[in-house]
């Protein structure tokens, strides 16, 4: 489906040839989805997606400074980039923090510092690693390798800087493009002049280079008329939700689409103008400050910061939204980034000691919310007296009816060398339709997950857990969805002997 672009009039011309509807990035499904890796917590597979329990906090990290980029490694490790700092460190639950690279050149000046991280969703296969981040004389966004982390390479550069409104969220869409929220650097007529880069939301390839389908050929500029937007997430259809900081009004959640103008500075919050669109949510700042966003499910939270809390607003899957709800009211404080975990939970950033929040003595912290326990308490209540010890009868048990049609069914196809193996698996549902699946099994050897493709694919102990991508977490009844992986091994690579599609076992095809 075409989407209609909502343009003001100083971007029109350059639209005419070149813009694409997001329909056309919903249905550019990447080669390879971001590996994910192992937690020991693996999200109970009967829960609905998006459904977590508040108040059970797991603390993952403290003593931070101002953790703002967050994103997962292939084994399940999150990086995080601290902004006064300009240090990633590796956070894992139950072990301190560990410095990984210094990137060169930060200069953390009130809101500049390093920023944005994201890990390449081939990571697998490239390694890289995003960061955006202020220098003395720009924004820009620079990427390296763990294995050699002082080799930066930059691939964006010379975005306005400014003391406020730098900016800073990427993260990759599903269309494997990098997504850039650029701020207006506090000169609020670049977001209205599509030749400059402030004031918008960009999409690059992973080297920097403008993809051939961008609303205007040869720009980098995806959307405009944005103030300081701070966080992108993509739903499971593949449409953009960005969030972004007002003025003195209103702050806002919008539905992003190619070439589509946001008002800013003429219109802050909804103005009924047909030269723009229109946001689909707006808090005041007292309430809100959005900052970082994720997309679980059929839900999308949002960390506020002058809010103090964490905004959970259901989406409808047709591009609108029902009624937000206000989690976590001035519990931990000023929250900057939220992310959806590999592990199934949800992970949220605080930012207290940004110079505007009121630290306590853990702080900067990294904690994580387990998906809630909706398993109903069993109706038969549990015997009063202790069972006898006296054998049972040898009498034949009672027969049984056989059991109905599987409700999945597993095909497991392996190419296999000396050492390695990958493994292509495709996934039907028999069952009733589901938005949000986790295919689970357990390896009977010593095989070893190192990659995945077009699934979220994570291993703790023998146990694997591959959860579906953004864009394929629809599965109907009947529907097939297929991934694949890398793994290592020695010894036997015996194909599993059990599959669990939320929780329900599966025939093996």
């Amino acid at each position: 489906m075409r989407i209609r672009l909502a343009v003001g009039t100083a971007l029109t011309a350059g639209l005419v040839a070149g813009s694409v509807g997001l329909g056309g990035l919903a249905g550019a499904v990447p080669s390879a989805e971001r590996p994910s890796g192992a937690m020991a917590d693996a999200a109970p597979a009967a829960l609905a997606v998006g459904d977590f329990d508040f108040t059970r906090p797991e603390t993952v990290a403290t003593g931070l400074q101002v953790p703002w980029g967050m994103d997962f490694l292939p084994d399940g490790s999150a990086l995080v980039a601290q902004r006064p700092t300009g240090q990633v460190v590796r956070v894992r639950p139950g072990q301190p923090p560990e410095s990984i690279v210094q990137i060169s050149g930060v200069s953390p000046t009130s809101e500049g510092g390093l920023l944005g991280l994201a890990v390449s969703p081939t990571y697998a296969q490239d390694g890289w690693i995003y960061v955006y981040f202020t220098t003395a004389t720009d924004n820009r966004i620079s990427r390296f390798r763990l294995t050699a982390p002082q080799t930066q390479q930059p691939i964006l550069t010379g975005l306005t800087r400014a003391s406020i409104h730098n900016g800073g969220r990427i993260a990759f869409g599903p269309d494997g493009m990098l997504y850039v929220g650029v701020g207006d650097a506090g000169q609020t007529a670049t977001a209205q002049n599509p030749q400059s880069r402030n004031g918008k939301i960009l999409r690059i390839r992973p080297d920097g280079s403008v993809p051939p389908d961008n609303p205007i050929a040869g720009s980098p500029v995806y959307s405009l008329g944005h103030r300081h937007v701070q966080g992108l997430a993509w739903d499971a259809q593949g449409r953009l939700y960005a969030t972004e900081f007002g003025q003195n009004t209103w702050d806002e959640v919008n539905l992003i689409v190619a070439g589509g103008n946001y008002g800013w500075p003429t219109v802050e919050g909804r103005a009924g103008d047909p030269r723009f669109r229109d946001p689909l949510i707006t808090w005041t700042p007292a309430e809100a400050s959005p900052s970082g966003a994720t997309i679980a499910g059929d839900q999308l939270f949002v960390a506020a910061l002058r809010g103090n809390r964490l905004w959970n607003v259901p989406l409808t899957g047709t591009g609108s939204v029902g009624t937000p709800t206000a989690e976590l009211v001035g519990t931990y404080g000023r929250l900057r980034t939220v992310e959806y975990g590999p592990d199934g939970w949800l992970w949220v950033t605080t930012s207290n000691r940004d110079g505007r929040g009121t630290p306590a003595g853990s702080d900067d912290r990294i904690l994580r919310f387990p998906p809630r326990d909706t398993t109903p308490p069993p109706t038969t209540p549990p015997p009063t007296t202790p069972p006898p010890t006296t054998p049972p009868p040898t009498t034949p048990p009672p027969t049984t009816p056989p059991p109905g049609p599987a409700q999945c069914t597993v095909s497991w196809t392996v190419n296999q060398w000396n050492t390695g193996f990958t493994a292509e698996v495709q996934v039907t549902n028999r069952g009733a339709a589901l938005n949000g699946w986790t295919l689970t099994w357990s390896f009977g050897g010593n095989q070893q997950v190192t990659g995945g493709w077009n699934a979220q694919v994570t291993q703790s102990g023998q146990t694997v857990t591959a959860r579906n991508a953004a864009w394929n977490a629809a599965l109907p009844t009947n529907g097939t969805a297929s991934f694949g992986f890398q793994a290592t091994y020695s010894g036997t690579n015996n194909r599993p002997s059990e599959f669990r599609l939320n929780g329900t076992t599966c025939q093996i095809g």
